[in-house]
């Protein structure tokens, strides 16, 4: 699968906020007006939360009505029916899954 610059970037978004954090998973998505958000999971005693809900919560709180797309970078086996369900509820054509190093998974 070839992305285009756009779908890449968030990609790379999403790598550089785990790497920076040591976090398990990143996450980054684009608004309908083309401005991205990246995150890393909460793992706390009393919240969890994926790297792709934290993500969409910040976009959304930001004043987001819609996704363009979104990306998970994960060393698991990828993103959670309920990161589907929420990137898809906010219109996003695609959530990409990479690995760490960045390679495609879906």
């Amino acid at each position: 699968m070839t992305l285009d610059a756009e779908d890449s970037k968030i990609i790379t978004l999403a790598r550089a906020t785990r790497a920076r954090n040591g976090a398990r998973e990143g996450a980054a998505v684009r608004d309908e007006t083309g401005r991205t958000y990246s995150a890393t999971n909460v793992a706390l005693a009393s919240l969890t939360l994926s790297a792709v809900q934290v993500a969409v919560a910040m976009a959304v709180s930001s004043g987001a009505q819609s996704l363009e797309a979104a990306a998970l970078v994960t060393e698991g086996e990828g993103a959670s029916e309920i990161d589907e369900a929420v990137v898809r509820e906010l219109g996003a054509k695609a959530l990409y899954v990479a690995g760490p190093d960045g390679t495609l998974r879906s």
